[in-house]
């Protein structure tokens, strides 16, 4: 058994904390809307309302306005969610 966590196991808690995380975006977002208006300054108030910071509706907006594959806007989303 052991101290180590197997790879499978380790990308599931990593999976889990960015779900965890996003609920937290979610249910914070007034506060976090301002830090997703530095780092993606395109995105309109309008755009960050809709999306209310939820990941599929955040990675839509960021593929709209800005032309990226759907890939390159979820590291975008994820990389934000790990920082907030």
């Amino acid at each position: 058994m052991g101290g180590h966590v197997g790879i499978e196991h380790a990308a599931t808690i990593d999976a889990m904390e960015d779900v965890m995380n996003w609920d937290q975006i979610e249910g914070n977002w007034k506060q976090v809307k301002g830090q997703a208006q530095e780092r993606w300054g395109e995105l309109t108030n309008d755009e960050l309302d809709e999306a209310k910071g939820k990941r599929q509706q955040l990675i839509g907006k960021l593929q709209e306005r800005y032309g990226w594959a759907r890939e390159e806007a979820e590291r975008e989303a994820d990389e934000f969610a790990r920082r907030v």
